[in-house]
């Protein structure tokens, strides 16, 4: 669900999108560093890597068409809100400077529909979720829903960005949009109920080290070994903007180091992508790991 470059025409809506990712971001810093709850850096960055890795899993859907893991309600369920919003910030950023997975003039639109637009139904449920910690087919429900929901309040987002920017009709995006990411929206919450149940055993919860290194390896196996066998079909967006033509070619405004998730001098493809998988897992988690740490002194002075 990546906008690209060129996809949203003139500079409104781009402009309105930065100014109100940015300003989100600084709020969610602002309660990342007053929260009273801090995830260890290393479960930040470990979980953070993980959802970039699985986010290079498509899978396919129906009529040629593949989704993939969007990871937002995840997020929150393991690193809470202000974290969770900043761990899929980090993940969009560096998707798109490294890349070119999503335009960077429409980062802020990206940030807007994925970290932010994603966050709603898994921060409104969150309270409840953790109520019911013990009641195991109730728990798995709401996330269900808070992770479906999160999908589909993403893609109402870059719905209503391409509607107002005047590159498709309301009428005619909104049922393509929708109706496409409805079924990646189911598989979103089954993935999501997997990861968590797995992530969320009282032993891993209680061990600092397990949380950490179980999903730091799955994401080194994914993005490694998996990430070639990705799904090659267009996605839920790029779908329906084949279908209505509003999917353009042309040039980036930013050429990214490893376009497309390659090597540009690795010319075996599968060999190209797992080690554009590793490099991406890798420099995620010393990011976000380093972002740990500065909230982690902060919180120590």
């Amino acid at each position: 669900m990546h906008i690209p470059d060129h996809m949203l025409n003139g500079n409104t809506v781009p402009s309105i999108t930065s100014i109100i990712s940015s300003a989100g971001i600084v709020a969610a810093s602002y309660f990342a560093l007053k929260s009273k709850e801090k995830p260890d850096s290393l479960k930040f960055a470990a979980v953070t890597a993980l959802i970039f890795a699985m986010q290079m899993l498509n899978f396919p859907i129906q009529n040629g068409t593949s989704g993939h893991f969007l990871g937002t309600t995840f997020a929150i369920l393991l690193l809470g809100a202000p974290f969770g919003i900043l761990s899929m910030s980090i993940i969009l950023l560096i998707q798109t400077l490294v890349f070119s997975d999503g335009g960077i003039s429409v980062l802020g639109a990206n940030i807007l529909n994925m970290a932010f637009g994603g966050a709603i139904p898994g921060i409104l449920l969150l309270s409840f979720i953790k109520k019911h910690e013990n009641n195991i087919l109730l728990k798995n429900i709401l996330i269900f829903f808070a992770s479906f929901l999160s999908l589909l309040i993403a893609a109402f987002f870059c719905v209503l960005e391409l509607s107002f920017s005047n590159t498709i009709d309301f009428s005619l995006v909104f049922p393509a949009m929708m109706g496409v990411h409805t079924l990646i929206g189911i598989c979103e919450g089954l993935i999501t109920i997997i990861l968590a149940t797995l992530l969320s055993t009282s032993t891993i919860k209680k061990s600092e080290n397990l949380s950490f290194v179980i999903p730091f390896v799955g994401a080194i196996i994914i993005g490694l070994i998996l990430s070639p066998f990705a799904s090659s079909f267009p996605d839920g967006l790029e779908w329906v903007a084949e279908k209505y033509n509003f999917l353009h070619n042309n040039a980036p405004y930013f050429v990214s180091p490893f376009k497309d998730y390659t090597v540009p001098f690795i010319k075996n493809e599968i060999f190209s992508t797992s080690i554009a998988g590793l490099v991406g897992v890798i420099i995620t988690f010393i990011f976000v790991f380093t972002i740990g740490k500065i909230f982690s002194l902060k919180k120590e002075n």
